[in-house]
């Protein structure tokens, strides 16, 4: 019996509440060792989450590509410091995020989606002949999507098929898969995920994206086990898929709209995964904080009491809505004269809408995300700033006319 089997379900479950996220899978190993893997919640069909259930892991699919990138680096098929698809960008510079590409330069997620990684080679190609790598971190998902094409032209193989012959089933994982476009490639057995708003938690297909390299692999708490317990032989590397934090440990974290999950490797050897049913958030950027409290529980150390302000954030904007409603009915109802000055004020929610993708861009280090995946990320707050740009425009406009 696990010493501290009780301390991390009373962890995980006390998150979950707190969070309010319906269904997580939760992987530990020590070493080379399986040593817990356990299924929390439900899934979006009402099922139990077990150990099978298939679930994305977003981002954390990095590390898949860095492996399969080291792998032929290792054969002699590629140079990591090769000049590729004819730009003065490295693999190497592709890998560590350095390449000079971001989400301002080719904004990945606005501009119509590529099919395939010769179709993503194909669409940055006009901003490849132009950026020049100066060693800044510049987090960007096409930096992974081209990194699948580079497998894709070493190996002579398609991508998904790669990492299905050379990193799944070698290391066992016969339930994960990996697809180029979601929703569109999803397995058939795979469970919606969630979004979140006003404290409800609502089934939800992933907006369409690409994901070859970058986010697409679909795996489970069993497999994800095999992948963190053969890390001591694979020897995984800061920059090679893997971020090191404050305290020198190596993760990496993932979110979709409709999912989040991280990795955790500690320095006492213990490897932690954490897959989750619930989306991006305002309120929700991932699983990192209870990655966190496991690594203290299996420490034998007592981790912070879990907390979410998730609820309030979104009732916030509830409360300002209904307030802009009733603000606006009594200003319609009781008409003053314009004044042409302070109607300007009246275009201010209006002007926070229109510019609201880019301003939750650059909360996130100038990342790019479309008004349709916006809603995904906080529909309170959007709808918000549209009923107070209604209010506010109506009554502007019925003050003109008087």
């Amino acid at each position: 019996m696990i010493s501290w089997g009780a301390a991390l379900t009373l962890l995980v479950t006390t998150y979950m509440g707190e969070a309010s996220i319906p269904g997580m899978a939760v992987a530990i190993t020590k070493d080379d060792q399986v040593v817990s893997v356990q299924g929390f919640g439900h899934d979006s069909t009402g099922a139990p989450i077990t150990g099978r259930t298939k679930m994305a892991i977003a981002s954390v699919s990095k590390s898949f590509t860095a492996l399969a990138v080291r792998q032929l680096a290792d054969a002699g098929k590629l140079d990591l410091d090769r000049q590729v698809f004819g730009s003065k960008v490295t693999t190497r510079n592709l890998l560590n995020h350095k390449s000079g590409l971001s989400d301002r330069t080719l904004q990945e997620k606005s501009l119509p989606q590529p099919n395939s990684p010769q179709e993503a080679v194909t669409r940055a190609k006009e901003v490849l002949r132009t950026t020049v790598p100066d060693g800044q971190f510049r987090y960007t998902n096409t930096n992974y999507h081209l990194l699948a094409r580079v497998v894709e032209e070493a190996s002579g193989e398609n991508f998904n098929a790669y990492l299905e012959k050379h990193v799944f089933e070698p290391l066992g994982m016969r339930d994960t898969t990996a697809i180029d476009v979601t929703p569109r490639d999803l397995p058939p057995d795979y469970p919606k995920g969630f979004g979140y708003a006003y404290g409800f938690d609502v089934p939800l297909t992933e907006p369409d994206r690409f994901v070859a390299g970058s986010d697409g692999v679909i795996t489970t708490g069993d497999d994800m086990a095999k992948w963190l317990a053969a890390q001591p032989g694979l020897k995984p590397q800061e920059g090679m898929g893997w971020v090191a934090d404050d305290q020198g440990r190596l993760r990496h974290n993932g979110i979709w709209f409709t999912g989040t999950a991280g990795q955790l490797l500690t320095k006492d050897g213990y490897g932690i995964a954490v897959l989750s049913n619930s989306g991006l958030t305002l309120g929700n950027d991932g699983t990192s904080l209870l990655e966190n409290g496991i690594a203290d529980v299996v420490a034998g150390r007592t981790p912070p009491e879990p907390e979410s302000y998730r609820l309030l954030i979104d009732l916030v904007p509830a409360g300002l809505t209904l307030l802009s409603i009733g603000l606006g009915v009594r200003a319609l109802r009781r008409p003053r004269r314009f004044h042409q000055a302070w109607q300007v004020l009246r275009f201010v929610p209006l002007a926070a809408l229109a510019t609201m993708t880019t301003t939750i861009g650059v909360l996130y280090g100038g990342r790019d995300i479309t008004f349709g995946q916006l809603m995904h990320y906080s529909l309170p707050l959007v709808v918000w700033l549209g009923v107070s740009s209604v209010m506010n425009l109506s009554v502007a406009v019925v003050r003109w006319r008087r």
